[in-house]
């Protein structure tokens, strides 16, 4: 009898195999069709069309973080009611009406305990723990939403800037005039009776200020910004900066126009900006003795100027035979001023272009090799041990020249020439393409630029306001190497690109060879501005970087102190850090929506849109 195979049980045991990994294909399929599912509807379209939000997210002031119908409106209504819809939040109170032009680290009560000399009592002194408040910043009792760009250069209402003082302390210089129930500013100033126009063209004619070698700029004791706004037009970005004293909020005016400024001033301490940052540094009457402490003032000028640089210089003393009288000095008093500053300029191997009429300029050098040579001559101001010129925040100002980077010829710029403006936003800076940025190469560069640029295009869906000059005053409060700003340079905005003082890595000086602007910040204290002065606050990061240093509370009053009413802040962090400040957002009367990603739900960045409640203070009684 023939033997029988073994092929009948191979064939039942194949079958059921076959079976089982129909079973598991079949499975594992229904959990990718389920899985894809959920994604897609936990992920809505965002529409193009409406600047209202409807997409799925947790929403501050909806304790359930379901889908509700309330929205974020970007839009602007000069006086809607405050929106109560924040019942489970714990509400911060509103400060008292002698609060509404807070400036924490500016305050002149607490300035009054500091000395005098080198006017330390006017530089930033912030308050200890025991002295921070946890209150609402109240806007005016009338506050209206701010003019729009380019109209706010021209005026701003008087509701929102309650002073007067300045049109009548400045009445001739036509800084400023109160034209019913708004201010308007003529453009005038100490040293440009004509306006700062004709100012502009009278150093125009000097030096170029229109063929894009000349991009940023710093005005020491810019009033209420005038030279700052009208060189705007001339794609020139200047960074104004005064201190808080007797000339009552011109910091606060030249923010309500629209124009970069910050609360500062050069007294014992560096300015908060990088070495090489500006192309142009101004000085209009503005009454610092620049010759004073073996030219210690002049010196900080130099350091902060990029390699051929300018600085211009116009009231007292250039043109002293004309203006001795008016001034009220003496000839030889002038006449002694002006000498000492040319002798403290030619220490620092300026080269001095021109003196006309009213302005004087002077040129930094293209690097220090003549400039070491001449240290066999000039025995002072020394070249500074310390290299790190970049050094700014808290930093005491030191009598040495700060060092230029190396260079083999004369006609070499040290540190890299720049492209000229528009190219050299996006152009690779010379501190990056030279490797002096740790662990920041040419390619991530071009990688960073191209991602804040999808990041932007995401926003504009969100946000629509963004691209019709909603939006004038914008900060980024951890700016990296500038590509948000860069994202944003066809629309009618700017950008305070701030880099955390404790950042790993400094960037700021790429910001400005970018030619952009911004300073040093340690988000832990207060910034240097008054209250309401900015229109859309950028968040990437920060408050991962600074929860386990202070208390993320006083972080976001400070953003709530300087957001104008319905003005918006955009977050990216991390969910668990998002719901912290979600928490506490819904006691500061804001709305706000937390959103998947711009790549989609697998990303564990996720985004934060809120946008801030209008509220005023409540009128003083009769």
């Amino acid at each position: 009898m023939a033997r029988e195979h073994g092929g009948g049980p191979k064939i039942h045991q194949w079958d059921s195999t076959r079976n089982r990994l129909t079973w598991i294909l079949g499975i594992s399929g229904l959990c990718v069709l389920f899985y894809v599912l959920g994604a897609w509807q936990n992920t809505a379209a965002i529409p193009k069309s409406s600047s209202n939000l409807s997409n799925s997210g947790a929403q501050c002031g909806n304790p359930s973080n379901t889908l509700s119908s309330n929205s974020l409106d970007f839009e602007t209504h000069h006086g809607v009611n405050i929106n109560d819809t924040f019942p489970s939040a714990k509400r911060f109170p509103a400060c008292p009406m002698n609060f509404s032009e807070y400036t924490p680290c500016q305050d002149q009560r607490r300035g009054r305990r500091f000395d005098r000399g080198m006017l330390v009592y006017r530089e930033r002194h912030c308050p200890e723990k025991d002295e921070l408040i946890r209150c609402l910043i109240p806007a005016p009792p009338k506050y209206k939403t701010p003019f729009k760009w380019p109209q706010s250069r021209d005026y701003a209402w008087y509701d929102n800037i309650p002073h007067k003082e300045l049109s009548i302390e400045k009445a001739v210089q036509n800084w400023i005039q109160v034209e019913g129930d708004r201010f308007r500013f003529p453009g005038g100033g100490t040293m440009f009776p004509r306006g700062a126009d004709a100012y502009i063209d009278d150093i125009n004619a000097l030096i170029p200020l229109t063929d894009g070698s000349i991009r940023t700029a710093v005005d020491t004791g810019c009033g209420v910004a005038s030279w700052g706004a009208y060189l705007l037009k001339r794609n020139i970005l200047t960074m104004s900066f005064a201190p808080r004293d007797t000339h009552e909020a011109q910091v606060q005016f030249a923010l309500e126009r629209g124009v970069p400024a910050m609360i500062g001033v050069i007294g014992s301490q560096r300015m908060p900006y990088p070495a090489r940052a500006f192309d142009m540094a101004h000085c209009s009457r503005c009454l610092i003795p620049w010759f004073a402490n073996d030219g210690l003032y002049l010196i900080e000028v130099d350091r902060v100027l990029r390699p051929g640089g300018y600085w211009i210089l116009s009231g007292p003393p250039i043109n002293w035979k004309k203006h001795y009288r008016g001034w009220e000095r003496t000839q030889d008093d002038l006449k002694q001023e002006q000498d000492s500053i040319e002798k403290v300029a030619e220490r620092l191997c300026w080269k001095k272009v021109i003196e006309k009429d009213d302005l004087a300029v002077w040129q930094k050098p293209l690097n220090h090799i003549e400039c070491i040579e001449n240290r066999k001559i000039y025995r002072t101001p020394h070249i500074c041990k310390d290299d790190n010129g970049d050094a700014a925040w808290y930093k005491k100002l030191e009598v040495c020249i700060t060092p230029l980077p190396e260079a083999s010829k004369t006609e070499e710029v040290a540190g890299g020439q720049l492209e000229k403006w528009p190219e050299r936003a996006f152009a690779v800076p010379p501190r990056i393409s030279r490797g002096t940025i740790t662990g920041i190469t040419t390619e991530k560069f071009l990688d960073d630029n191209k991602l804040w640029k999808d990041r932007v295009t995401h926003y504009k869906h969100i946000i629509p306001p963004l691209t019709k000059g909603r939006f004038r005053n914008v900060m980024d409060m951890n700016a990296k190497l500038g590509g948000f700003a860069a994202a944003l340079t066809k629309y009618p905005v700017w950008v305070m690109n701030v880099v955390p003082a404790n950042s790993e890595i400094d960037t700021l000086g790429v910001i400005y060879e970018r030619g952009f602007i911004g300073t040093y910040q340690d988000w832990c204290e207060a910034f240097s501005t008054y209250p309401r002065t900015y229109d859309l606050i950028h968040a990437d990061g920060v408050f991962s970087i600074y929860q386990d240093r202070c208390d993320i509370t006083y972080i976001l009053l400070e953003m709530d102190r300087i957001l104008r009413p319905e003005g918006t802040v955009i977050f990216r962090d991390t969910v668990d850090v998002l719901v912290n400040i979600q928490k506490i957002a819904e006691g500061m009367k804001w709305n706000c929506r937390i959103m998947d990603h711009e790549s989609g739900p697998f990303n564990p960045e996720k985004i934060l849109f809120a946008v801030k409640s209008y509220w005023t203070g409540e009128p003083a009684e009769q």
